[in-house]
């Protein structure tokens, strides 16, 4: 198996760095030309790296880079509509998505580059955070106007919908009264929170499958970043005082004696503000990037410091002391991931606008299903017009035995992907009619 890898990168351009988890070592390869947003560098699918990059404010037009794990440089170059934030892909690495700073929310396939959605108005202000849910069928957006929604994929992508984009949210959370930092989502499917996090000294904790607020905790400063730990009974918050919160989930929201109730310890080092965070579920290892450019990777059980990095120009820095010094040519971390490689080619830039009126896109999407080990929901990780393409190709190579079976494995491919749509759509409207019974059987619509 793959090693772990930590990946990171900077606001200033400083490329992406790679290191060894386990072993501390750093990579042959230190992936160049890339000033980061914040929320924005993905590992899509672990397959490649993706990142949106920071250009002149006054030049309209975005940029997302693609680099494969073989090369050090930029080899697929996207030029968008207008600067986008946060990117994030789904598990499968079937979508991509990415926030823009008019509050649009963009949505690509990622094997043909194709915009499946253009005008998807989310928020009213800049993106800042995106997530999906574990299995790719939930989107979660923050934006600097304070405000968190759950988009259900399905809904996002049924035409039906196309003339009523307020409606294709589930929730919209509007209790925070300033932008959004960080987004994180469990692992309980219906049954999950969603813990978020603004630059008002609170971090509040949803109930996915209610749609209500089930505490809010109070901080002595702005929290940056969020991550839950495996099991779900804490959350680690990365502050700008350089302090890594530890906050109970569970904990009793009944007593008001403290503001802080919730907040069970903390980690520090004495080094800037957290800027990141991520986790390992394999050795059950927190890291946390900081604004000096430091990688640290705790052992969260013990407290304890196991190693630390140093994100500079190619260059890494082994300190175990981790006492402070003074690197040069180095930026804040703004991101940081834990991934395994997985070795593929890229697949093309993604589009700047949507390529017709007419495209079946909305129509025949698919969403990535959760992990499976059956070979025959292969065809539910493409789109159908995709297959279709791939049929027309197939076609035009002439009549030989290898084109005819070809043709028809693809042909049956075609069949499954919309069958699977066509079972997808039944699901969605069987659960959506059961929850609009629960809602009115119960209190009333959820709140936002």
């Amino acid at each position: 198996m793959e090693p772990e890898l930590v990946i990171a990168s900077s606001s200033v351009d400083a490329g992406i760095g790679c290191w060894d988890l386990e072993t501390g070592v750093k990579q042959p390869l230190h992936y160049k030309s890339c000033a980061s947003t914040r929320h924005g560098l993905s590992a899509v699918g672990s397959r490649f790296l993706a990142s949106s990059q920071l250009r002149d404010p006054k030049v309209k037009n975005g940029f997302i880079h693609y680099w494969s794990w073989s090369k050090p440089g930029v080899e697929v170059k996207s030029f968008l509509a207008e600067p986008i934030k946060p990117i994030a892909a789904n598990p499968e690495g079937t979508y991509i998505v990415g926030g823009g700073i008019s509050g649009k929310i963009y949505l690509w396939e990622t094997a043909t580059g194709r915009l499946l959605l253009e005008r998807w108005e989310a928020h009213l202000r800049p993106i800042t955070c995106l997530v999906f849910n574990d299995d790719g069928s939930l989107l979660v957006s923050g934006s600097e106007d304070g405000i968190v929604k759950v988009w259900p994929l399905l809904k996002v992508l049924d035409d039906r919908e196309t003339d009523k984009p307020s409606h294709r949210y589930l929730y919209n959370f509007s209790d925070h009264t300033m932008p959004i930092t960080d987004l994180v989502i469990g692992y309980g499917g219906w049954n999950a929170v969603i813990v978020s996090a603004s630059e008002d000294r609170t971090c509040k904790v949803w109930s996915l499958s209610k749609g209500e607020l089930l505490r809010s905790v109070a901080f002595p400063c702005i929290i940056n970043a969020l991550v839950l730990d495996p099991a779900e009974t804490v959350f680690y918050a990365g502050g700008k005082d350089g302090k890594i919160y530890i906050v109970a989930l569970s904990a009793s929201s009944s007593s008001s004696k403290s503001p802080w109730l919730h907040i069970i310890g903390s980690l520090s080092s004495g080094s800037d503000a957290v800027t990141s965070l991520a986790y390992s579920t394999s050795k059950n290892w927190l890291l946390a990037g900081s604004e000096d450019g430091s990688i640290r990777v705790w052992d969260p059980k013990n407290m304890n410091l196991i190693r630390g990095f140093h994100h500079e120009k190619g260059i890494l820095c082994l300190f175990p002391d981790l006492s402070s010094q003074f690197f040069p040519e180095t930026g804040p971390v703004n991101n940081l991931q834990v991934t395994r490689r997985r070795k593929s080619s890229l697949p093309p830039p993604l589009q700047k606008f949507q390529a017709s009126k007419d495209d079946k896109s909305l129509t025949d999407a698919v969403i990535a299903l959760p992990h499976t080990n059956s070979n025959r929901l292969k065809a539910a990780y493409v789109t159908s017009p995709l297959i279709d393409n791939q049929l027309i190709e197939l076609q035009q190579k002439g009549s030989s035995a290898a084109a005819e079976m070809g043709v028809a494995k693809v042909k049956h491919d075609l069949a499954e992907s919309r069958q699977m749509v066509k079972r997808l759509k039944t699901t969605y409207e069987s659960l959506h009619k059961f929850c609009m019974d629960e809602i009115l059987e119960g209190d009333g619509p959820p709140k936002g």
